[in-house]
C-alpha cells in the first residue's frame, strides 16, 4: 500500500459490542486517530458487534483486526472467529483486556488442542485458561517488563513500561506453563512475574494484551502499540 495514497484508507475491524461508557470504547477511536496522524496515512475503522461476525467474508476487506475490551461479549464464538481469521490469515491483530484474554482461549482451543478451554467469568467446565487474578486490576495502574527485541518493546522502546487496567482475569497457572513451548510467546509481565502480553512469533503482527494501552489517549499521550499495529496493517 502507498503510505501516501489517502484515496485508499486502511480499513481496521473493532471487534467487540461498543458501549459509550466503556473508558476504552472512547479511547480507541483517538488512539487510532493519533497514530494515523503521526504516521501520515488515511484509516477507516469499524465497529463489528460480536454477532455481527459470522464467517470469514465479514472479516475479509479488512485490513487489521483489533478484538477490543468489555467482555464477556454477547457472541463470544464471534470474537474468537476474528481472532482465529487473524491468526490464520497473518492479518495484522491487536487484543486488548478481553481481546488479550480470547486470543488466549482461542489458541488453547485451535492451535493446542485445548477444545475444553475456557473463561472462568463465564464457564463453569473445563480447562479455565482465563481465572480470576489473585488481586483485581479494575482501574488500576502497574509496572510492565518487556521481553527484548520483541514487536512490543519496539514499539515501546524500552523494556519497562507502567499502564492501565480494568479487569479482574488473567491467564491461569496451569496454562502459563503448557505455554512456555509454544510460538505464542509470553512477551510482557507484571512485578510478580504474571503473564500481560503474548505476541506470536509466526505471525507478522499479532499481538495481545491485558492492559488497556489504548486508555494513554485519553490524557492526550500517544499510544505506540497502537502506532505499531497501524504499520503493520499498511505494509
Amino acid at each position: 500500500m502507498d503510505l501516501t495514497d489517502t484515496s485508499s484508507p486502511l480499513r481496521i475491524a473493532l471487534v467487540g459490542d461498543y458501549n459509550a461508557d466503556v473508558l476504552a470504547h472512547q479511547a480507541i477511536p483517538l488512539a487510532i486517530d493519533d497514530a494515523a496522524a503521526v504516521l501520515d496515512i488515511a484509516v477507516r475503522y469499524d465497529w463489528l458487534h460480536t454477532t455481527a461476525v459470522q464467517s470469514d467474508d465479514d472479516l475479509a476487506d479488512y485490513d487489521a483486526i483489533w478484538v477490543v475490551p468489555a467482555s464477556p461479549y454477547q457472541h463470544t464464538d464471534g470474537a474468537l472467529h476474528a481472532i482465529r481469521y487473524a491468526r490464520e490469515t497473518s492479518t495484522p491483530f491487536l487484543g486488548t483486556c478481553g481481546g488479550f484474554q480470547h486470543a488466549i482461549i482461542e489458541y488453547a482451543r485451535n492451535v493446542m488442542g485445548w477444545d475444553d478451554a475456557g473463561h472462568a467469568e463465564t464457564d463453569r467446565e473445563g480447562r479455565l485458561v482465563i481465572a480470576p487474578l489473585s488481586c483485581s486490576l479494575v482501574e488500576k495502574t502497574d509496572g510492565i517488563e518487556l521481553r527484548p527485541h520483541t514487536l512490543i518493546a519496539k514499539a515501546y522502546g524500552r523494556e519497562e513500561i507502567v499502564e492501565g487496567y480494568h479487569c479482574n482475569y488473567g491467564v491461569a497457572a496451569e496454562f502459563a506453563a503448557a505455554l512456555e513451548q509454544e510460538p505464542l510467546k509470553v512477551t510482557g509481565w507484571d512485578e510478580q512475574g504474571d503473564i500481560r502480553a503474548v505476541e506470536l512469533t509466526t505471525h507478522p503482527f499479532f499481538v495481545a494484551t491485558l492492559f488497556q494501552h489504548e486508555r494513554a489517549a485519553l490524557e492526550g499521550r500517544p499510544a505506540p502499540l497502537v502506532q505499531a499495529f497501524l504499520h503493520a496493517a499498511s505494509q
